[in-house]
């Protein structure tokens, strides 16, 4: 596996006037350390999360860094990698696993994996965080926008997992799969493809929106809702009673109504996200509209939730 160079941007992706003054060389300051993802809240002493950086070269502790698998080295297809800053070769470490937004520049989402967050939100910085991509219809980049060559997706997921917990001591048994948005639909669209992607998981994350619960006009997959629902159905199926987080901005219910339509209720927990409260309003240091995934960056009992969520699947603390 390569490293895949990335074009720095000019400056972080971080809107440093919308900082209470005084916090500036702070933030500066933290944005350059790689000890710890966690950081005293400039409001309180509960933590709050800074995401890693886009750093170019080999994985390492507490770096973010994209690559490319072998089957794709002639491409700018890739994928990032985050290592946790205590990881140490020879060590075990759970893995999550994300698929990000479309590109969608009224809420800010790029697309692009370099720019995630909701993985990383999840655990708290503490587990390797792999952002997969999707594949385009040509097999040559990533796609920003839906799903691209949904074959060779699924694919490129199924090679490049093992292959981390592999090269990089995550444990196969504790491979949690989230996205956002697209990447929502995404954790059953395409974690539940089929038999094999869906066996590679312990438990799901999902943050605005659901694959099957309402359909997606001019697209060829979601609409009409009958027809998009028939294979959603069959994706349900697959989750087989493991351990399922639906999270919202707003209400998780119409979603939580389209499941037990489905399939047992059994293994699902619903979580309704109030991004406006959280985060005050938008735009604001994290994001600039409420359908975001920089929601637990900050603290609060929601995050507290996932954490919580989180450590009784994987069994691992996520505290620092």
């Amino acid at each position: 596996m390569q490293a895949f160079p990335i074009r720095m941007p000019p400056s972080p992706r971080i809107r440093i006037p919308f900082l209470p003054a005084g916090t500036l060389l702070l933030v500066i300051v933290l944005l350059g350390t790689l000890e710890s993802p966690l950081l005293s809240s400039l409001h309180g002493s509960e933590p709050q999360l800074i995401l890693p950086t886009v750093s170019n070269g080999s994985p390492g502790p507490g770096r973010r860094v994209a690559l490319k698998a072998p089957e794709y080295g002639q491409t700018e297809v890739h994928h990032m990698l985050y290592l946790p800053p205590d990881w140490k070769p020879g060590k075990t470490y759970p893995v999550i696993v994300e698929y990000t937004g479309n590109h969608f520049p009224t809420s800010g989402s790029t697309g692009k994996i370099e720019d995630a967050g909701l993985g990383f939100g999840i655990t708290g910085g503490r587990f390797i965080w792999l952002t997969l991509p999707f594949v385009g219809t040509e097999g040559l980049q990533n796609t920003n926008r839906w799903w691209g060559d949904i074959e060779a997706t699924v694919d490129y997921a199924k090679r490049n997992i093992p292959r981390i917990c592999r090269d990089f001591g995550g444990d196969p048994d504790k491979v949690l799969l989230c996205g956002f948005s697209r990447g929502a639909i995404a954790t059953n669209f395409i974690g539940l493809h089929d038999d094999e992607i869906a066996g590679l998981w312990c438990g799901f994350i999902t943050h605005d929106h659901f694959d099957g619960q309402k359909p997606w006009p001019r697209t060829d997959w979601g609409s009409p809702l009958e027809h998009y629902r028939k294979g959603a159905a069959i994706r349900l199926a697959r989750v087989k009673g493991r351990p399922y987080l639906v999270c919202q901005n707003g209400d998780t219910s119409r979603i939580m109504e389209y499941i037990a339509s489905e399939i047992s209720l059994v293994g699902f927990t619903f979580l309704d996200v109030d991004t406006r409260k959280l985060m005050g309003g938008f735009p604001n240091a994290l994001a600039i509209h409420p359908h975001n995934d920089r929601w637990l960056m900050v603290p609060s009992s929601e995050r507290d939730r996932v954490w919580n969520w989180v450590r009784s699947v994987a069994d691992t603390s996520i505290n620092p």
